[in-house]
């Protein structure tokens, strides 16, 4: 009988041992020629002793021989040996009669008894032979250790990734030395749907990003193309953390919040940190309502207000949640600029028809506009006089004169513009 020492690293000539029933042989090669009973060992400089095995040499008329060792889904070939010529060869287990063929699919531990019957020829004719019984040896990794390979773990690296980071799945599981020559395959699940692109040789799967609604069970399979031996992991619960929002800010377009009425106003709410889906919210200081509301996976976000009013200066704060509750930014003060709008001119006198010697007054005034305002009067287009005001109405008084009579008018000017009022005809008697 040959037996052949392997390891999983090549080996120098030399750097093997041997032993029978604990004695040390002198062998140094890979393979060794045996005649003898007993149990059987190797080892090399980097490795423990093997596994034992046991050669028996029998005298026996009749033998049945089967690999030494069998793994989950391997195909046994049992032989019946006969010392002299034989016929009827049949072959048994439990003492029913089986095909000398066989696959092992059973994991649990295989006590069944084996053995073969034969006719032999003999001195006084045929003769039926029996062999002794035999179990088959069925190894691989597992308790009992029966398995081709046990069922996978499922591991994650890191076990509590945090939002938008990377995580590393490994489905993880192990062949016997004597099997290190068979490939298995893999595949990821989330819940009980299929990741990347199915079945891969590869044990790891990276996910590029992860976000808090990935936070699902995961599980996994293996599984041995020939023969075909498939086993899954248990769920694993991949928990992932959200980082909470933080120093919220509020940027205002036209930068200082400086604007005249008419124009767009925009308002962009922004987070220094903050993972997964975040909502923003705009709001004016003294109002209840929110201006607008938007939900997004960003660390920003924009609110255009659309041709901007008198009503719509004030100081304005921008909120933003992740779930961990919202957080506010500072108070920032919006201003308008209003262009004058047309004033109104007046003319007060003491009687009904103006007479020379009555003392008239003129009221000038415009219904809006971003003070200070300036207002003009003017008879006959010829400057009277003028007057700054923050707010109110501007007055011009004076005596009138036959020469007064005419056309009277007034402007109010600010830094948008100016305005003239309409006419007022005066006629003095």
């Amino acid at each position: 009988m040959t037996l052949t020492c392997r390891g999983s690293l090549s080996l120098p000539q030399g750097d093997i041992s041997w032993y029978c029933n604990e004695n040390l042989l002198n062998k140094k090669s890979e393979e060794i020629q045996i005649d003898k009973t007993g149990y059987y060992k190797c080892k090399t400089q980097r490795s423990s002793l093997s596994d034992p095995i046991h050669v028996d040499f029998s005298l026996d008329k009749l033998i049945l021989q089967a690999p030494h060792s069998v793994f989950e889904g391997d195909e046994v070939v049992l032989r019946c040996q006969a010392r002299e010529e034989a016929k009827e060869i049949h072959f048994y287990r439990n003492e029913y009669q089986i095909q000398p063929n066989f696959t092992v699919k059973s994991v649990s531990r295989n006590d069944d008894k084996y053995h073969c019957s034969a006719l032999m020829r003999g001195f006084w004719g045929w003769k039926k032979e029996n062999s002794k019984h035999l179990t088959i040896q069925v190894q691989g990794n597992g308790c009992p250790p029966v398995e081709l390979f046990p069922p996978p773990m499922l591991i994650a690296r890191p076990s509590s990734p945090t939002e938008g980071s990377p995580v590393t799945l490994k489905c993880e599981t192990w062949l016997p030395p004597q099997r290190s020559d068979i490939q298995l395959r893999f595949c990821f699940f989330r819940k009980d749907e299929a990741l990347g692109s199915g079945w891969n040789s590869s044990p790891e799967l990276e996910l590029p990003t992860v976000w808090s609604e990935d936070a699902e069970s995961y599980w996994c399979q293996a599984e041995t193309v020939t023969p075909r031996i498939r086993k899954r992991s248990w769920r694993s619960q991949l928990y992932v953390q959200r980082i909470p929002v933080s120093d919220v800010d509020l940027e205002i377009q036209p930068p200082e919040g400086q604007l005249t009425e008419g124009e767009n106003l925009l308002l962009i709410c922004s987070v220094a940190k903050g993972t997964g889906t975040v909502t923003f919210s705009w709001h004016r200081e003294g109002t209840v309502r929110s201006l607008g509301r938007k939900t997004q996976r960003s660390l920003s976000a924009e609110l255009q207000i659309l041709t901007v009013k008198e009503s719509d200066a004030g100081r304005y704060y921008c909120a933003a949640d992740n779930i961990h509750g919202p957080v506010l930014s500072k108070l920032v003060r919006v201003t308008l600029s209003i262009p004058v709008s047309r004033p109104v001119l007046t003319l007060t006198s003491p009687r009904m028809k103006a007479m020379v010697g009555d003392v008239v007054e003129l009221h000038c005034e415009s219904q809006s506009g971003s003070p200070p305002i300036l207002y003009r009067f003017y008879h006959e287009n010829v400057t009277l006089g003028s007057s700054s005001i923050p707010s109110g109405r501007a007055a011009f008084k004076f005596s009138l004169t036959a020469e007064h009579s005419g056309n009277y008018s007034c402007e109010a000017e600010n830094s948008l513009g100016v305005q003239r009022s309409d006419r007022v005809i005066l006629s003095v008697t």
